[in-house]
């Protein structure tokens, strides 16, 4: 189970295994779920409707999309921005789980609450990504800029988008997008984990478990549920933390259509609105739903299952 569990004795894993584990949850889904980042941020930064009715629009669906960008970029496109992504994950995956694996362990001891609660899991997930993002949120912003760029390249190489950033936008440019990212991630990752807990015990109840069968595909199984489920609820303010983020970068999107610049999130919000309509704030949403699925039940399942292999060696040797 993530976070800590009173009732169970058996799973011995240190602080230090479960920072790795996840770390390494992250650094696998995210070279597995990259194609489908990058398509969900093209999207959102396309102003034009995403509709063939639109001749103007550049996107508009997931399999015209690919093989759009397949054609004019080549398949490395899928990757832009993998290095910053990959960095990006490890980080964030590593403070994350540990973050929630103490907080979780902290609300036991200090309070009279069951650590499994979901009002506890909502509350020390949504606080455990607050403390991941503050910790990677420049790497956010590069990977963004990477994966948003088109042809010819503004940035060559990771060195050159953080130095070229800095001289021309100023550090505080490597923080855009982070108040709509802060009031996004906290509900996100609060109903991420306790959703998972909830259809864990769901599962568990409807089909009881015959020891440890089937428990890697349940896992997989209630993390996609949990990813469509927050996700859903909390979508246009990822849009619009990704509107943030590239502003000032509106010379490498020419070539995709219109390009905004935005004074900050309610000027966002609302010029999306009065320009886009309320379908403006779920652009992108079917990858995104996609991707959701995808990498928070792999983030799960690879979390667990190498939690699982550090017990399993630890019981090994003793």
């Amino acid at each position: 189970m993530v976070g800590y569990d009173p009732t169970t004795d058996g799973r011995n894993v240190s602080k230090v295994e479960v920072a790795v584990a996840g770390s390494v949850s992250g650094l696998v889904t995210r070279a597995l779920i990259s194609p489908l980042d990058v398509i969900k941020i093209r999207f959102q930064l396309q102003i034009e409707r995403l509709s063939r009715r639109d001749p103007s629009a550049k996107y508009h669906g997931i399999l015209q999309a690919a093989r759009q960008i397949l054609r004019d970029e080549g398949p490395t496109a899928f990757w832009k921005g993998h290095i910053p992504a990959q960095l990006l994950s490890v980080g964030y995956g590593a403070v994350q789980f540990l973050s929630f694996e103490l907080l979780t362990e902290l609300v036991h001891g200090a309070t009279a609450h069951d650590a499994r609660e979901f009002s506890v899991h909502f509350v020390c997930g949504g606080l455990s990504a607050c403390m991941a993002t503050l910790t990677v949120h420049p790497v956010d912003v590069l990977r963004t800029r990477f994966a948003a760029q088109g042809e010819p390249r503004v940035y060559k190489t990771l060195r050159d988008a953080v130095v070229t950033m800095h001289r021309t936008e100023g550090p505080l440019v490597f923080y855009k997008g982070l108040t709509p990212t802060l009031i996004a991630i906290f509900p996100y990752a609060g109903f991420q984990f306790s959703c998972y807990s909830s259809l864990k015990s769901a599962s568990e109840w409807v089909v009881p478990a015959r020891g440890k069968q089937n428990e890697n595909l349940r896992n997989l199984l209630c993390g996609c549920g949990a990813g469509v489920v927050s996700k859903t609820l909390t979508y246009p303010l990822d849009l619009f933390k990704k509107r943030l983020q590239v502003g000032g970068f509106e010379q490498a999107r020419a070539t995709f259509g219109q390009v905004r610049r935005y004074r900050g999130l309610r000027d966002c919000a609302g010029r999306v609105l009065q320009e886009e309509g309320a379908q403006g704030f779920f652009k992108g949403l079917s990858p995104s739903l996609l991707k959701a699925a995808l990498s928070t039940g792999l983030v799960f399942f690879w979390y667990e299952l190498f939690c699982n292999f550090f017990h399993c060696m630890k019981k090994a040797d003793g």
